[in-house]
């Protein structure tokens, strides 16, 4: 299994550990959970890749330490982060990237041939 830093993700860009969302929290972004939408999965000869669209307005519901600030995105999110704010995918995944001129696409991406720890 690759760790995040083998993948070439910039883990200085995420909080120092996962923060959880408080119920209040969770709540607010339930509404929005429906309308994210996922893309077809594309490769290259190592990973796999896929980005998911929130919706605009649920960008304004996710807590301010999610967001980075000196970039207008959301920082990246560690796999806790990104499942508690409704995303919901199969194991594997790394958020590696937000597509600044669109802070609402977060990029993922896992290695081809991905196998789940037994």
């Amino acid at each position: 299994m690759s760790t995040p830093e083998e993948m070439g993700i910039d883990t200085t860009r995420r909080n120092a550990q996962p923060r959880l969302l408080t119920e209040s929290e969770r709540a607010r972004l339930d509404e929005f959970t429906d309308s994210i939408h996922y893309s077809t999965r594309y490769s290259d000869d190592e990973y796999e890749y896929r980005h998911v669209q929130l919706p605009k307005a649920m960008l304004k519901a996710i807590p301010a330490v999610y967001h980075d600030k000196a970039k207008g995105t959301l920082k990246l999110l560690w796999e806790d982060e990104w499942r508690g704010i409704g995303i919901t995918q199969s194991l594997g995944w790394e958020h590696y990237e937000v597509h600044e001129p669109e802070p609402h696409i977060l990029l993922f991406k896992r290695p081809l041939n991905y196998q789940p720890p037994q």
